[in-house]
């Protein structure tokens, strides 16, 4: 396996399993006091402005890499690097949380109209706890896969 590959898949993957793990211990437990027009306008403040250069040159390096891990991984024929492949499978598995649960959560709260016109005690209830509940099980498959990759480096 491609060992460049293999490091740009780890320090990528912990870099965005990192993210996660802020939003569980800090952000989302920084915002659940405040009140609901707070949490809306700022988590719509951070869901447009973590779409920026550098974190999508990171979170697309993070995809592409821990798939090519993976391809690179099933042509060799040297031999199955486990560690490697579970891994990034596994920091996939957060990816496809991401795309199927929190962007679209994230799309639905921008969606219900600017704070001074939205229901954002309705709009936060809808958002708010399946969002930070699936943040949590994202977390934990990108670091468990971060892990995995991490130990791959030592075959």
């Amino acid at each position: 396996m491609s060992q460049v590959v293999l490091v740009l898949a780890t320090i990528t993957s912990g870099l965005i399993a990192g993210l996660f793990f802020a939003f569980s211990c800090s952000v989302m437990l920084g915002l659940d006091d405040v009140e609901d027009r707070v949490f809306v306008d700022v988590m719509r403040r951070i869901n447009r402005r973590i779409q920026n250069g550098l974190f999508g040159l990171v979170f697309m390096g993070a995809l592409l890499s821990s798939a090519a891990v993976i391809v690179i991984d099933l042509m060799d024929a040297s031999g199955t690097n486990v560690r490697a492949m579970v891994g990034a499978a596994l920091f996939l598995v957060s990816l496809v949380i991401t795309f199927a649960v929190n962007i679209p959560l994230n799309n639905r709260l921008d969606a219900a109209g600017p704070v001074a016109r939205a229901d954002v005690a309705q709009a936060r209830k809808a958002f708010e706890g399946p969002w930070v509940r699936w943040n949590h099980v994202r977390m934990v498959a990108a670091t468990a896969g971060f892990v995995f990759l991490c130990l791959s480096l030592q075959s």
